[in-house]
């Protein structure tokens, strides 16, 4: 059976070792101007160092050039199509035909994965792309189950298709959102979003002919986030998905932190690995997504949602609360070194102090490790410290703990 690729967001190089460390088989980044994510992603020294680690270990790492294009961007789009091809980007991720032209011009060897932008949802526009030379199709976000399987039953057999399982869920079509350009002079189709459906908002209808008479409509002390959408998670839905054959499985999230990194990736890669096991071994029927569900809501995460996968009219996508959810746990630490007697150098995310109760996420297992704070050590002058706040950047300090970790451990923390 088919071991689907598992595809999680990179925004930094140290993202995206976080991300192999548990269990992604590739990761996918975007240059400094060209991408969606500009604001999180990587300029070509650090894709460089990205690729070259990634090739060390066995993995891939694809690149998104999947902004849609002005003619004054094409200058731009030129040196990177070549300086991808240079360091060996493994795919680019793109969806603008014009950029898509280009890249085949300039290095016709390098794969082309059509992004979500370019909203595929049939057969037909697979068999357009596959004749004009992708190799892979990111599918919309829209589609149901019932419309993924009949496009893995019917499409070339030689197209790669990959779909998105877990994240945010952008509320213009397939992410072509045109609010943010139009409330803070920032264009999402340039990479440069705002995110305006995450903002607060006060409804107000107004009498026709009395349009100084305003009222308040729907809405708390908080407002109402009407556009915002819950986060979209499929792990229940992962027999079905790996059954369906998919090439490769996509987390959402370049902007999301090292902690969420580790605990959405190494959900999914246990998820994916136990049903294979099963399936193997004739026992399918017992894979239970709870403990992986419950692993997820671990993280800081909006409302959850299967959106359209498996009600085409499913009406619970939507996050009118506006709150993000996980009361209990936060991002702790991050090993960096291991020194003597079980003394390792951490860099802290959250205030941490004596009597925390921190969890070590384990990369092998869905299981964690427990600990209790017990001693903390200046990392300068290794005196003894009761308590360490996080700077801007995060924040050095020693702690005892009373397991073997290797670099890039997560720690998280207990509120």
């Amino acid at each position: 059976m088919k071991i689907p690729e598992l595809l999680a967001p990179a925004g930094s190089v140290e993202k995206a070792k976080v991300a192999f460390k548990y269990g992604a088989d590739a990761i996918y980044a975007g240059t400094a101007k060209l991408s969606l994510r500009t604001r999180a992603d990587m300029n070509s020294d650090t894709l460089e160092e990205t690729i070259k680690y990634a090739h060390s270990i066995g993995k891939k790492v694809y690149v998104a050039l999947n902004i849609y294009a002005h003619d004054e961007d094409y200058d731009e789009i030129e040196k990177e199509v070549k300086k991808l091809s240079n360091i060996g980007a493994d795919a680019i991720i793109a969806s603008d035909v014009g950029v898509i032209q280009k890249i085949k011009e300039l290095a016709p060897d390098m794969p082309i994965h059509i992004s979500t932008q370019a909203n595929t949802v049939s057969v037909h526009d697979c068999n357009f792309w596959h004749e004009y030379g992708a190799k892979r199709i990111i599918l919309a976000r829209e589609l149901s189950k019932e419309k993924i399987d009949y496009i893995m039953k019917n499409k070339p057999n030689d197209l790669e298709i990959e779909m998105f399982i877990h994240g945010a869920i952008c509320f213009g079509y397939s992410g072509r959102c045109y609010l943010s350009k139009y409330l803070a002079d920032r264009c999402a189709n340039l990479g440069d979003c705002a995110q305006s459906c995450r903002w607060q908002y006060n409804v107000v209808a107004s009498e026709v002919n009395n349009p100084d008479s305003k009222i308040n409509v729907d809405f708390d002390e908080r407002g109402t986030y009407l556009f915002s959408s819950k986060d979209m998670c499929l792990i229940k839905q992962i027999p079905l998905i790996v059954d369906m054959g998919l090439d490769s499985l996509k987390i959402e999230g370049r902007l999301k932190t090292e902690y969420y990194l580790a605990t959405v990736v190494r959900t999914y890669r246990q998820a994916i690995d136990e049903y294979v096991n099963l399936k193997k071994s004739g026992k399918a029927s017992e894979y239970d997504p709870d403990i992986y569900l419950e692993e997820l809501k671990k993280v800081k995460t909006r409302g959850l949602s299967e959106f359209y996968f498996s009600d085409s009219n499913n009406q619970d996508i939507h996050d009118f609360d506006g709150q993000s959810e996980n009361l209990e746990y936060e991002y702790g630490a991050k090993v960096v070194e291991k020194c003597e007697n079980y003394i390792y150098v951490v860099e802290i995310k959250n205030k941490l102090k004596l009597g925390d109760s921190l969890e070590i996420l384990y990369s092998d297992s869905i299981n964690s490790q427990k600990f209790i704070i017990e001693e903390l050590f200046d990392i300068k002058t290794n005196e003894k410290i009761d308590t360490i706040n996080p700077g801007i950047k995060g924040q050095l300090v020693k702690i005892k703990i009373p397991y073997e970790l290797d670099y890039g451990t997560i720690i998280r923390r207990k509120k």
